[in-house]
Order: C-alpha cells, then sequence, then structure tokens
C-alpha cells in the first residue's frame, strides 16, 4: 500500500497523532505532535481516516523508546513512545480545551498535576483469552492496537502489577494445559495490599483435573483462585476457601487510616499509588470539618465517605449498585465509623424525593462514571451546600457539568487539574473544586 508523507499536527483524545491529508482527519497510530512521519492508511472511513506510522522522519523531542516491547502491537497503552511531562502536559491541555469549548468555564487556579510510579500500577483490570489454532496455543493480554478482534500475542506487560505483569505468558502457558483451554474467555485479576487475585471465567463446569492445576499454580505464585462459571454474583474462591482482599487509605495527617474489604469483580481504583496522592487532594480540597455534614454520590466501596468520616459530623455515600453499598456499610462497621450510612439509588433517575436529597449539606463529593453527574445536578446541591469537590473520570462530562453548575447553581470554578491514574495511556482523570 502506498506510503504518504504527513506533518502531525494535534493529539487525538485517544493518543494518536491527527494529520490532515488531502483535507481529510487522518488518526495515526505511534506518531507525536509536530512529527514528520511516512504514514500507511489502514482503514477508510466517510468523515475519516486510520492509518499506522511506516518511518518517523522528523522526531519530536517528547519521543522515547517504549519500555515495553509489545507496543504498538498491544493496545493496552498508547502513549509509551512519549516522555511522561509531555504526557501528563497533553492530558492537562485536554482538560482545558473541554472546559473552554463545552462549559464555557476555566479554573480560576489550575492544580499541580498528581504522578506516581508509571509502572507496575495496573492493581485491577481484565485480561482476553484466546485460542488461536493457527499457533496451536493459548493468548492471554489485552486487545490488538490495529484489531481489537484479536487478543495480543504478549508475555509480559509493564503496567499490570509486578505480582502478574511478567507472568503473562506463564499464565496463557497454564490455560492451554488445561482441558477447558477453549472455554476460558478471560481472566480478571485485582490485587489488595497483600495479595493477587485472579478470577478464571469459564463457559463449561471444569474437571477435577483443571481444578487440580489452577490451584497448584495459584500456591506456586501466590495468587488467589477464584472460578466464575456464570454472572457476578456466581464468583467464588477455589483456593484458599477463605481469602480477603483488602487495602488501606490514609485518612490524613494525625488521623487514623481506614481499610476497605472489597470482591475481585467489584469497582476501587486501578492504581492504588495515585488513589492515595488522589485522596489527599481531594481531602484538601473538600476541607473537612468536624461539624459539617458531607453526601458522597456514586461512592462504591466508601472510598472517599470512609477517610471523610474520621473527619466530619455525618457523612452519607449514595450508590446505585446494591453489593457496593452493602460492603461500604460492612467497611464502615469494621472500623468504627458510626458517623457513615449508605443507601442505595440510581442516580441518573431523579431523587428528588429521598430524605438524602432533601436534606441540606454543608458539602458534597462527586465520583460518577464516563457519563457524569447532569442528572443529579437537576436537583442538588441545595443552596446551603458551598462547597463540593468533582472527581472525573472523562473531561468531557465533568465540563458539561462544570458549566451546569457555574450557570444554574451559582459556583464558580475554584479550581482544576489532572492526576495521572493511567499513565501511558490517553485516559484523562481529574479533580475540580467548585465554592459557592
Amino acid at each position: 500500500m502506498q506510503e504518504i508523507q504527513a506533518t502531525i499536527s494535534a493529539l487525538g483524545h485517544d493518543g494518536r497523532g491527527v494529520a490532515r491529508i488531502e483535507g481529510k482527519t487522518t488518526f495515526v497510530s505511534g506518531a507525536l505532535v509536530d512529527e514528520q512521519v511516512s504514514l500507511r492508511i489502514r482503514k477508510r472511513h466517510r468523515h475519516f481516516d486510520e492509518a499506522e506510522v511506516v518511518q518517523v522522519l522528523t522526531p519530536s523531542p517528547h519521543r522515547v523508546e517504549p519500555k515495553c516491547r509489545h507496543f504498538g502491537a498491544c493496545g493496552g497503552c498508547s502513549l509509551q513512545h512519549m516522555d511522561a511531562e509531555a504526557q501528563i502536559h497533553a492530558k492537562q491541555q485536554v482538560l482545558a480545551d473541554n472546559f473552554a469549548r463545552i462549559g464555557k468555564v476555566e479554573p480560576k487556579r489550575w492544580l499541580e498535576p498528581l504522578t506516581d510510579a508509571p509502572w507496575g500500577y495496573r492493581r485491577k483490570g481484565r485480561l482476553s483469552v484466546r485460542y488461536v489454532a493457527k499457533k496451536e496455543r493459548v493468548l492471554v493480554g489485552f486487545r490488538e492496537e490495529s484489531n481489537p478482534r484479536f487478543v495480543a500475542d504478549i508475555s509480559h506487560c509493564e503496567v499490570v502489577h509486578p505480582a502478574l505483569g511478567p507472568k503473562i505468558g506463564v499464565l496463557a502457558d497454564l490455560i492451554g494445559s488445561l482441558e477447558a483451554a477453549r472455554d476460558i474467555p478471560q481472566v480478571e485479576f485485582a490485587a489488595g495490599d497483600d495479595t493477587m487475585a485472579l478470577v478464571f471465567r469459564h463457559m463449561n463446569p471444569l474437571s477435577e483435573r483443571d481444578c487440580a492445576a489452577l490451584v497448584a499454580f495459584g500456591q506456586q505464585h501466590g495468587f488467589a483462585i477464584y472460578l466464575q462459571p456464570g454472572g457476578v454474583s456466581s464468583v467464588h474462591p477455589l483456593w484458599p476457601a477463605d481469602h480477603r482482599l483488602a487495602f488501606r487509605i490514609a485518612a490524613g495527617e494525625g488521623v487514623q487510616d481506614v481499610e476497605l474489604e472489597f470482591r475481585p469483580l467489584d469497582f476501587v481504583q486501578v492504581n492504588a499509588g495515585m488513589n492515595t496522592k488522589m485522596m489527599a487532594r481531594a481531602l484538601e480540597l473538600l476541607d473537612p470539618q468536624p461539624t459539617d455534614r458531607v453526601l458522597d454520590l456514586f461512592c462504591g466501596l466508601g472510598n472517599f465517605t470512609l477517610p471523610i468520616a474520621r473527619r466530619v459530623a455525618e457523612v452519607v455515600g449514595v450508590e446505585g449498585e446494591h453489593g457496593l453499598v452493602e460492603r461500604a456499610a460492612e467497611n464502615a462497621r469494621r472500623n468504627g465509623l458510626a458517623n457513615a450510612s449508605f443507601h442505595v439509588a440510581n442516580l441518573f433517575e431523579d431523587q428528588r424525593g429521598t430524605a438524602w436529597a432533601r436534606q441540606p449539606w454543608d458539602k458534597l463529593l462527586l465520583d460518577p462514571p464516563r457519563a457524569g453527574a447532569d442528572k443529579v445536578l437537576e436537583y442538588l446541591p441545595h443552596k446551603a451546600t458551598k462547597r463540593i469537590v468533582y472527581v472525573s473520570c472523562h473531561p468531557a462530562s465533568l465540563a458539561r457539568d462544570a458549566g451546569i453548575l457555574v450557570e444554574k447553581h451559582g459556583f464558580r470554578l475554584a479550581a482544576a487539574g489532572v492526576m495521572d491514574m493511567f499513565p501511558h495511556t490517553a485516559h484523562v482523570e481529574s479533580i475540580a473544586l467548585f465554592e459557592r
């Protein structure tokens, strides 16, 4: 196929370079801003094309050698070829552009970006599994960069927790040795502070031989082994029978830590080190006082709720998933926090008739999924709420909601900044402070 020379003018939201070729936008995998490259069109669409770099003719000063030898084939990371400082700058620029374009707002001050260890940070995730007849073996990994239908052929991962990252190939060999090799579509992993758990999804019952092989693998490598024969509720431990996953969060200087227990498929923040730094920043911005009453929406297991409870008169967490709410309440009891309570509610539906929504709250913390919190902002916050901390995993929804808080509710965007929750990816995690 013909090679084309082009200059990269921007970085797309997914980490690909952007070029204009004969008036048409082209997304170029492996290219950085201001680079002159030789590229090959990989796929054509009506309004844009997709391409890959054949050769970098004039490299960016921010280009570095990717640490992982699977970079470019595996779709798990898209920015390993960009230095760390440029990565976080690009993410802050994405956030600023979204504030200006969507929310029509600008923070009074920019927070210093939060960064942490860029390798081995991923404590939770899902690995795809596929038996490939042509290779006569099982592949375990993330999806291919060029074709997400296929599993990338990898032997290790530099961003996955070091207990598992170097052993991806060993895990693939294990599954390939099982009688059920063709019946296991995925393995989810979750690490607490002390142990790594692997959850094997299997489409048919496993034989005694396969179960014994999984137990032996767990014993050899120090993994807890779980099985998932059906939906999420079917997950159960194979070995050891009494396994426990937990992590600790520092509640602040001079304040006792909290410990959260969780199940392998529960949502927890992927990056443990960044979660600790994010917690410190959230508490700093929220400025909890002993007399405060705080509402924590989309609270999950109580990741923010319980550290806040150490510092305020009362905190209420609200979450849509019943199991997470149950475990959040259990975590509160386990930590001796009688001033934290929890409710189950679908926060994408109108909840203004509920008792917790009608109460006056001094401060509000929001940590919604990608869709954001616009439905909540139709009836909250009340006039009594003077301060809001908003943790976001999607800059566009944060920008939209910032516009709502400023225009409809009379807040100002006092501060905002990015947090590198997913180094080497284009994912933008951010935090914002709103004040009356």
